[in-house]
């Protein structure tokens, strides 16, 4: 079976392990490699079960953090139990909305950019159940 998992970059992967940590529940399980000139080669996170790897720009390995002021070409999709309390703790320590959260047809959820310029779109399953009921749920 193969297996994806986002290897991003920040422009300080040190602040950027504090911030995912608090607040949004990540725990890293690797811990960093720092290289002689103190960049972070390489560390990886846990998000409720998915793993992101996360590095410092290494401009000469085409490696960059996400340009302020310019969109996203990656949207990292994350499920957990409660979007709503996840996207408040984000929000309040400094991502930017985008939606919600908000109830769909597929679960509850919201979608912000983190301050590092990631874009994360957050949702919180419903339990299974048949797209008419998905829409009278969505309609009330």
């Amino acid at each position: 079976m193969s297996e994806i998992r986002p290897y991003i970059c920040t422009g300080d992967a040190r602040s950027a392990i504090d911030w995912y940590v608090d607040a949004m529940g990540a725990h890293v399980t690797y811990e960093p490699i720092v290289m002689d000139d103190g960049r972070i080669g390489h560390v990886e996170l846990c998000f409720h079960g998915a793993t992101v790897m996360m590095s410092d720009p290494y401009p000469d390995l085409h490696v960059e953090a996400p340009m302020e002021g310019r969109g996203v070409a990656v949207t990292l999709y994350l499920t957990t139990d409660d979007v709503d309390v996840m996207t408040d703790r984000a929000v309040e320590r400094g991502a930017v909305l985008d939606r919600g959260p908000e109830d769909s047809d597929h679960g509850r959820t919201a979608v912000f950019r983190d301050p590092f310029g990631h874009r994360w779109a957050i949702l919180t399953k419903v339990e299974d159940v048949s797209p008419e009921e998905a829409d009278r749920r969505v309609k009330e």
